[in-house]
C-alpha cells in the first residue's frame, strides 16, 4: 500500500507568518512583542500597545468606516462581536475619540446574575441544553446567556472546522481525512454523477478549478477552498430532480448568455476574491433571482436555498447576508458606469437596427431616509419629495439600452448632453433621432444637439398659437405592422427669433385638443412622426412594468456618501420672497380693478373733475397707493438675494447624497433580466396569438413553472412542467424546440407536455 501523503504537503502555501491575522484581501493586523499594526494595501492604518482599548476600538472603526473591510470580518479579526464594533460606531459619531476610551468592567447600574443562577447556567450547559431553552428556564434573554458562558470558558465548536482540519490526523493512519477520487476519476468528473457543468455559466477562456466534491448536493470541499483562499467561485454541478421549483427560469439561460453579462463581468470586475460564491455566481443569481420576481436580496427569506441551488448548480443558493456582502464588495470596485457601457456596446452590435429612433427620459426613485438629499419632482404623485433621478435610453421597440444616474436631480436639459455623448459613442457617426418629452425643451439645446449629429423629436413646451380647423387632414396607414390613423397639421415654425427653423406637426383630438410636436425630421410623413412621438409611452410602461415586477424603485441601501458643498442650488430666501412678491401683485391687481370698477360704475355728474373722483373714492385709492409701495418694496427685497446659493448654505457643513454605484449596478441586472425576458417574447410571438398582449405573462409563468432536471453525459435536460391551458403549453415548447435547434449552447432546454397534458 502506498504511503499516504502528508497533509500539510497537500497545500504548501496555504498558512500565514505567525501573529498575522488576515481580515480580508486587502487587510491584516500584525502582532509582535506587544505591540499591533494593522496595515491596509501595505500601509499602515493604525498601530497601538495591546491593551490600549481605546486605540483598539479606533482601529477597529477606521476599518469600517473608510471602507475597507466588512463589519463583521473586522469584528472576527479582533475577536469582537458586530455588536461591539457598532457600538464603537456610535459612541465614535456621538463623542469622537475620547468616547471610545470608556472604562471597562460591568456597566454601572445593570443587575449581575447571582451566584445561584450562575451555578445552574453551568449545570444546565452541562447536561446539554441549548441556550434558547436555558434562557427561557432563567427568565433572561439568550443574547445574556450566550455573553456569560463566553465569560465563563465555554466555547462552541467551530462549524465544519472542526472535523475537516489538516491539523487533524485521521484515527486510521491509512484513510486520508479527506476522501479522494477513485482511481480512473478526474476532479472535475463528480464521483457517482455524470453531472457535467454548465457551459452557459462560464467561458473556455475562464480558468476553473477543478471540483474535489463527489455529491453535488454536498460541496463542503469546495467550500473549504473557498476558505483557504484557492478558490473564486464554485464550479456549477447539476444534480438531478423532479418538479424542482422555479427551474422553468433555465429557459432564459440562451438569452443570457447571448447579453454577454458574464463576460463584461469579468472584463470590468475580474473577481471579488476567493469565494465559494464568487463574480460568475453572483451575477446569474442576481439575474435569475430578479427573473423569478425575487425582488430584494431580503426575498431570498421565502425561498429554500436549497431548491434555488438547484437552479445554479450549487448545493445551497446564497443567502440575505452573503449576497449583501458580494454587492457591497462589487460597489466597493466602483465599476457600474463601465459594466453599463460595456452592456450597451454589445446591445448596439447585436440590435442596431432598431437605434434609429432613441427614447430619453427620467425615472424619479423616492427617498424615505433621515438623510437630506436634494428633491425631484415626482410626477406620478404631482409632488416634490427627496429622490434620485435615473435617466434611461431605449430604443424604437421599448428595450431599454442602458442608465445613467443624474447628480442632484439635474433636469432633462442638463443631462441631454452627456447622455447623447454617450449614445454616440456606442453608435458611431449614424444619425439619430432623439425623442423626449417637455422637460428637455430648450431651443438653444437643439441647435447643440443638429450640430452634434442629432434628430430630435418633442412635444411643444409653453403657449404657442392654434392652428386653424381648415388645416388639419386626416393621415391613416399601417407602421411597423400596426394600423394608425391621425387629423395632422404639418407647418414650419421658427425659433430663437427665425435662427432656428423646425417642423411642427400638430395632432387634433376629438374634443378638439391640440398637441404640437416639433422635429427636425423633414423627410418622414407626418404619420410616422406623430406615430413616433406617441410611441414614448412605451417608455412609461416600461418604467410602470419594472417598477411593478422588478421592484425599480426599491433601494437597496440607505448609505450615503460626500457630495460636492460648492454646488449651486436655488436659494429658498429668494423662492420666499418670490412668492411673497407674488401675491403683493396679486392684491395690486385686485385693487386696480376695484379702482377701475369704481371709476366705471361712478355717474358723470357726480364727479365733474379728476379731483373729486379722487376725494370720493380716497380709501380706495390709498390702498392702491400702499399695494404699489409694498410691490416696490418687495421687489428691492427679492433683487438683494441671490437666486442660486452654494448648498452648503442651505443643508449645513455636512453635504451628502445617496450612494449610487450599488442600485446603480442592480438596475442594470435588472435591466438585463428583462431584455432576456424581451428575447423570449419574440420567440414565443410566431407560436401564441395573444402574444402582443399576454406575450409577458407568458413568458413569467413558464420561467417561475417547476421542472424536471436530468443530467446526462454531456447535457442537462430540463424538462418543463405543463401550463395553464394547452395552447400555451404548446408555445412554450415551440420556443423551447427553437432554442435547442439554434443555440450553440452545450445546454439542452425541453419541453415533455404530450402524455403529461393527456393525463
Amino acid at each position: 500500500m502506498a504511503k499516504p501523503t502528508p497533509q500539510g504537503d497537500l497545500f504548501p502555501d496555504a498558512g500565514v507568518p505567525e501573529g498575522t491575522a488576515v481580515i480580508n484581501d486587502r487587510c491584516q493586523m500584525r502582532t509582535q512583542g506587544g505591540h499591533r499594526v494593522v496595515v491596509v494595501a501595505g500601509v499602515v492604518l493604525a498601530q497601538y500597545a495591546i491593551g490600549d482599548r481605546m486605540a483598539e476600538a479606533h482601529a477597529m472603526v477606521g476599518l469600517v468606516e473608510q471602507g475597507w473591510a466588512h463589519q463583521n470580518d473586522v469584528a472576527s479579526a479582533f475577536g469582537r462581536s458586530s455588536r461591539t464594533l457598532r457600538r464603537h460606531q456610535i459612541r465614535f459619531d456621538e463623542g469622537g475619540l475620547a468616547a471610545l476610551g470608556r472604562a471597562g468592567g460591568y456597566p454601572k447600574g445593570r443587575p449581575r446574575l447571582s451566584a445561584s443562577r450562575v451555578r445552574g447556567l453551568n449545570r444546565l450547559k452541562a447536561q446539554g441544553i441549548s441556550n434558547r431553552r436555558i434562557a427561557a428556564r432563567l427568565g433572561i434573554s439568550e443574547m445574556a446567556v450566550r455573553k456569560r458562558l463566553r465569560r465563563l470558558g465555554w466555547k462552541d465548536l467551530p462549524p465544519a472546522q472542526a472535523t475537516l482540519s489538516f491539523e487533524s490526523t485521521p484515527a486510521n493512519p491509512n484513510v486520508s481525512a479527506f476522501p479522494r477520487p477513485p482511481q480512473g476519476t478526474t476532479p472535475s468528473e463528480p464521483v457517482g454523477s455524470a453531472n457535467p457543468n454548465l457551459s452557459a455559466f462560464s467561458s473556455p477562456e475562464e480558468p476553473r478549478l477543478p471540483s474535489l466534491d463527489r455529491d453535488p448536493s454536498d460541496r463542503r470541499f469546495d467550500r473549504l477552498m473557498a476558505y483557504l483562499g484557492l478558490l473564486d467561485d464554485a464550479e456549477p454541478i447539476f444534480r438531478p430532480g423532479s418538479r424542482v421549483p422555479g427551474a422553468g427560469v433555465l429557459l432564459a439561460i440562451p438569452a443570457l448568455v447571448a447579453s454577454g453579462v458574464l463576460e463584461c463581468a469579468r472584463e470590468i470586475y475580474g473577481t471579488i476574491g476567493p469565494a465559494f460564491y464568487g463574480l460568475r455566481t453572483t451575477m446569474v443569481a442576481l439575474v435569475l433571482m430578479a427573473l423569478l420576481r425575487i425582488k430584494r436580496p431580503e426575498g431570498l427569506k421565502e425561498h429554500p436555498p436549497d431548491d434555488l441551488g438547484r437552479i445554479l448548480g450549487l448545493d445551497r443558493a446564497p443567502e440575505v447576508k452573503t449576497l449583501r456582502r458580494k454587492l457591497a464588495r462589487l460597489s466597493g470596485l466602483g465599476g457600474a458606469a463601465r459594466f453599463g457601457r460595456a452592456l450597451a456596446e454589445r446591445r448596439v452590435a447585436a440590435r442596431g437596427a432598431s437605434l434609429g429612433f432613441l427614447y430619453v427620459d427620467g425615472h424619479v426613485r423616492v427617498y424615505h431616509g433621515k438623510h437630506t438629499i436634494p428633491k425631484a419632482h415626482v410626477a406620478r404623485m404631482r409632488i416634490s419629495m427627496p429622490a434620485t433621478t435615473d435617466y434611461w435610453v431605449n430604443d424604437a421597440g421599448g428595450e431599454p439600452l442602458f442608465v445613467v444616474t443624474s447628480e442632484a436631480n439635474a433636469g432633462l436639459a442638463k443631462m441631454l448632453p452627456p447622455i447623447l455623448d454617450e449614445v454616440r459613442s456606442h453608435v458611431g457617426e449614424r444619425r439619430v433621432t432623439v425623442v423626449f418629452d417637455r422637460g428637455g425643451w430648450s431651443p438653444k439645446l437643439f441647435e447643440k444637439l443638429l450640430s452634434a449629429g442629432f434628430d430630435l423629436l418633442t412635444y411643444r413646451k409653453g403657449p404657442c398659437r392654434r392652428v386653424p380647423k381648415g388645416r388639419f387632414r386626416k393621415h391613416a396607414g399601417k407602421i411597423a405592422g400596426r394600423k394608425v390613423s391621425y387629423v395632422l397639421a404639418d407647418q414650419g415654425v421658427p425659433l430663437l427669433g427665425g435662427k432656428l427653423r423646425l417642423r411642427q406637426v400638430t395632432r387634433r383630438s376629438e374634443d378638439g385638443h391640440q398637441t404640437p410636436i416639433i422635429t427636425s425630421r423633414r423627410d418622414l410623413p407626418a404619420l410616422e412622426v406623430a406615430y413616433r412621438m406617441f410611441e414614448r409611452w412605451r417608455q412609461e410602461n416600461f418604467f410602470k412594468y419594472l417598477r411593478e415586477e422588478y421592484a425599480l424603485d426599491a433601494l437597496l441601501e440607505y448609505a450615503v456618501e460626500p457630495d460636492d458643498p460648492a454646488r449651486d442650488v436655488p436659494n429658498p430666501e429668494w423662492q420666499a420672497a418670490d412668492t411673497r412678491l407674488r401675491e403683493a401683485r396679486a392684491a395690486l391687481a385686485a385693487r386696480r380693478g376695484e379702482y377701475g370698477l369704481a371709476a366705471l360704475s361712478t355717474p358723470e355728474g357726480q364727479c365733474r373733475t379728476m379731483r373729486g373722483f379722487k376725494i370720493a373714492h380716497a380709501s380706495l385709492g390709498r390702498d392702491l397707493r400702499a399695494a404699489v409701495q409694498l410691490c416696490l418694496a418687495l421687489e428691492k427685497k427679492r433683487a438683494a438675494v441671490p437666486r442660486r446659493v452654494p448648498i452648503q448654505r442651505i443643508v449645513g457643513p455636512r453635504v451628502v447624497r445617496l450612494a449610487a454605484e450599488r442600485q446603480h449596478l442592480t438596475s442594470l441586472l435588472k435591466m438585463v433580466a428583462y431584455q432576456a425576458e424581451s428575447d423570449l417574447v419574440r420567440l414565443v410571438r410566431p407560436h401564441y396569438r395573444r402574444a402582443e398582449d399576454e406575450g409577458r405573462t407568458l413568458i413569467q409563468s413558464a420561467l417561475a413553472s417547476p421542472a424536471d432536471i436530468e443530467v446526462g453525459e454531456r447535457e442537462v435536460r430540463v424538462l418543463l412542467a405543463p401550463l395553464s391551458s394547452a395552447h400555451r403549453t404548446r408555445a412554450i415548447a415551440a420556443v423551447c424546440e427553437d432554442l435547442n435547434l439554434h443555440s450553440a449552447l452545450r445546454q439542452v432546454v425541453c419541453h415533455e407536455y404530450s402524455e403529461r397534458v393527456s393525463a
